[in-house]
């Protein structure tokens, strides 16, 4: 039946195509599910399900921690890629999922390594000291703000 990371991989993504594309789990469960322990789902979850695969991942740590797993769709060129990237983030955006996006368009080549730690920075909470939901969405536009200024070319936007 393969590995137990291609069995929690599978199940993963066949709950992802009963929930219509996003999912939400307990990550204690799931592991206590396949009987191993939670880092390996965490493996899983950070080698199987990236951004670049088509996946976004959110996870909450703590006392009743939880998994969000995303399918994105995107086969496209580096400018469509960004582009529905733009779309993911929509109207707001929680920290952890703005710094897992940099981190992956830093991955795929689309963001420099110095593009990356002034994002980090200006998008991380304590620059951003106004109060929920407000503090999302600002980070929401200025992240889509970023990209989009990473999309143009020849002096011309492209957004």
């Amino acid at each position: 039946m393969g590995s137990l990371v291609e069995q929690i991989e599978n199940y993963i993504k066949r709950l992802l195509n009963q929930s219509n594309g996003q999912l939400r789990l307990q990550r204690n469960e799931l592991a206590d599910l396949f009987n191993c322990v939670p880092s390996q789902i965490n493996y899983v979850l950070k080698t199987r399900f990236t951004l670049e695969g088509g996946y976004l991942v959110e996870s909450q740590r703590g006392g009743g921690g939880f998994i969000e797993v995303s399918k994105l769709i995107f086969d496209h060129p580096e400018e469509d890629f960004l582009y529905t990237v733009i779309d993911i983030i929509g109207d707001e955006i929680s920290q952890q999922k703005a710094f897992n996006l940099i981190q992956n368009l830093e991955e795929k080549g689309i963001l420099t390594e110095r593009e990356c730690a002034i994002l980090l920075s200006l998008l991380h909470r304590r620059n951003l000291s106004i109060q929920l939901p407000y503090r999302d969405y600002l980070r929401a536009k200025l992240l889509r703000a970023a990209l989009g200024a990473v999309m143009k070319s020849d002096g011309e936007e492209k957004l």
